[in-house]
């Protein structure tokens, strides 16, 4: 108990001391330090982090009711586990904290710093948007499952890696012939950087958010997971119902038609013209499983 009245002294001191010379700089300070952690807080709730956040704490309460009762076993135990915590935690919310980095590397922060010299080449021209457009029209009118991965500011070269180069001209006959059944290439994603098919046959991250519907197909869900990792424009096409659709950060745009899938892709702020919600798409999943 002596130590707890410690701990609490301790905060007690430090309030007054700190009360007497208080400046702007350390509110400001404070409003930093209580932004970042509103932040840090919402990113949570939104991750399977918020779970595994609540265990901790859990364990936290735990701790103060031993030290509290002077259940010396115990205390002994969770002081010498919390010492080596850090590097529990960091492997506990390894998904996680690279997903939220993988968040801030795509914000517009380094662009301020940065120049892109090949943005002329990044960007996708008309007639490789018709290309596209086309094939997964025709695809989708035939009930040819697709997916293909148009690449934007995050590079794909891993998920590239583990496909087959092919480094060609987008056309809507090569995109056919490479998701036509039984070929050799149809199995997988094909990846589009700078208005060429950069590879096909590439494995996508499965999503591993628990609001999608079981409904939805391996498919489905790989094109929701690499629009996760990545700001890319991810396009699906079922082979079950023909409908086509989009993923962007994470959220699936079901059925979408050619026109709204063209005028999607082709803004030139790169973002869908839909609000981003996941709550927009909830509910409103159908009977796909391709």
């Amino acid at each position: 108990m002596s130590y707890l009245n410690q701990i609490f002294n301790g905060f007690g001191n430090m309030t007054v001391n700190t009360s007497l010379t208080i400046g702007i700089i350390d509110i400001l300070d404070i409003f930093i330090v209580a932004f970042i952690i509103y932040k840090i807080i919402f990113w949570i709730k939104e991750t399977r982090a918020w779970t595994l956040l609540k265990g901790i704490f859990v364990i936290f309460i735990f701790y103060i009711f031993a030290v509290v009762l002077k259940l010396n076993t115990i205390t002994w135990i969770l002081t010498n586990t919390i010492s080596v915590g850090i590097i529990a935690i960091i492997v506990v919310f390894q998904p996680e904290l690279r997903r939220a980095l993988e968040q801030l590397g795509k914000g517009k922060m380094f662009e301020l710093f940065i120049k892109d010299t090949d943005n002329n080449n990044d960007k996708l021209t008309s007639k490789t948007i018709d290309e596209i457009l086309k094939a997964s029209d025709k695809m989708a009118s035939v009930k040819t499952g697709a997916l293909i991965l148009i690449e934007k500011s995050v590079p794909l070269g891993e998920l590239e890696r583990t496909g087959i180069p092919i480094d060609a001209v987008v056309t809507s006959q090569l995109l056919i012939n490479i998701f036509e059944k039984d070929t050799p290439l149809h199995d997988g994603a094909v990846i589009i950087r700078n208005n060429r098919v950069a590879a096909a046959t590439c494995f996508l991250p499965l999503t591993e958010s628990n609001d999608i519907s079981m409904e939805l197909g391996t498919r489905h869900r790989a094109a929701i997971g690499a629009s996760e990792v990545s700001d890319a424009y991810v396009i699906v096409v079922s082979e079950e119902t023909g409908y086509i659709s989009m993923a962007k950060d994470g959220i699936l745009y079901r059925n979408v038609s050619i026109e709204t899938l063209r005028g999607m892709i082709s803004s030139e702020s790169g973002k869908p013209s839909i609000k981003k919600k996941l709550g927009l798409w909830k509910g409103r999943q159908s009977d796909e499983k391709n």
